[in-house]
């Protein structure tokens, strides 16, 4: 952390004080070395403390602190906080100097501009659900006859699925979750991608153009999320670093949210949404899914992008979702019994995140 030098004669961090947003933080740092504070004829005397703020508009306070002791200015000032007043994954305020950084190698992506929904596709993870599977894609040909379609499938006999723009990955058998995610994310060739799952079904709500209309007019998300079947399943997730020794905590809080869009009272900045989003698919072949998590994982993936990934979640889009139809040798793979997908989860929370505790709310 950078100190400007009490040479005004106030001493007070001016680069390297990071704090977690919308979360009130003691500002470091600061303090007053000026041997005597002096004040004009009309200000208050003695060793009484007054505090005055003043609101000043746009966001912005003032607080004057005046006295004649020293010492007990600084022990004002020890217990100065700082609160941002709206949700950013990562922003600045105060006073900012130099930034040394290597430049970005540019990318055709971020000219792309949104003329059609042609500038998005559709990635799908399948296994041992070829029913769903071609009932979703019936019906998304009736309402995006050309949108190109992404398969990733690691069924254990797999099953041919045919169609124009169509193209289907055969992976080795139950890989995984995760690893599925991944290899569809891979070969996703334009601007946004749309993830849904293989027991979804397209409706007349599914109105895709309205989530890549709120991503082009906000740049900076990577993730807008809809509902399915009415519910947004939205969460917000809060850490605490803790230590190097012991780690921190991490707390997951369903229905969790921070503030509206402006212009799109419908979506919510939040940290993590349901498995129908939309998402800037540079940024997320960047982050990747854990492919150490194979059948029971979702809210990993924004737990491993907390403080990286911007994500909304917008209840005006939404996607249906078909009568459950699982085969007993599917539920033998995604509800394996022991609980030992679960523990093996919390492991690698532990140790991959140094993390002393997990938390739901």
């Amino acid at each position: 952390m950078l100190l400007a030098p009490p040479n005004s004669p106030l001493q007070y961090p001016i680069q390297g004080f990071t704090v977690p947003p919308l979360r009130r933080c003691p500002i470091p740092g600061t303090h007053l070395t000026a041997p005597q504070v002096s004040t004009s004829p009309d200000q208050v005397h003695g060793d009484s403390l007054i505090y005055i703020i003043l609101n000043t508009g746009d966001g912005k306070a003032e607080l004057t602190v005046e006295s004649s002791s020293l010492k007990l200015l600084n022990a004002v000032l020890a217990s100065v906080s700082y609160q941002s007043s709206f949700y950013h994954v990562h922003t600045a305020d105060l006073v900012h100097l130099y930034e040394i950084m290597e430049p970005s190698f540019p990318s055709s992506s971020d000219s792309l501009s949104c003329q059609s929904y042609l500038t998005w596709g559709i990635t799908i993870k399948t296994f041992l659900r070829y029913d769903n599977l071609k009932e979703l894609l019936s019906s998304i040909r009736r309402f995006y006859p050309n949108i190109t379609v992404i398969i990733a499938d690691d069924s254990i006999e797999p099953e041919k699925i045919t169609g124009e723009n169509i193209h289907q990955y055969i992976m080795p058998p139950a890989q995984g979750w995760f690893a599925g995610r991944n290899l569809a994310v891979s070969q996703v060739t334009t601007k946004y991608f749309l993830w849904a799952d293989d027991d979804f079904i397209f409706s007349q709500s599914t109105k895709i153009e309205k989530m890549v209309e709120v991503m082009e007019a906000v740049p900076e998300l990577d993730v807008v999320g809809g509902s399915v079947q009415g519910n947004t399943f939205h969460f917000s997730l809060e850490y605490d670093k803790g230590d190097e020794t012991e780690g921190g905590c991490l707390y997951r809080k369903s229905h969790g949210r921070f503030h509206a869009i402006p212009g799109y009272p419908q979506c919510y900045l939040t940290s993590g949404v349901v498995n129908f989003f939309l998402a800037r698919t540079d940024c997320i072949q960047k982050s990747r899914f854990d492919p150490l998590l194979k059948r029971v994982a979702h809210s990993e993936f924004f737990m491993d992008g907390l403080g990286s990934l911007m994500v909304a979640s917008c209840s005006h889009v939404s996607i249906g979702h078909q009568p459950k139809k699982n085969s007993n040798q599917y539920n033998k793979f995604r509800k394996p019994t022991g609980g030992s997908e679960q523990a093996f989860k919390y492991q690698l929370h532990f140790f991959k995140n140094n993390l002393k505790c997990i938390k739901f709310g």
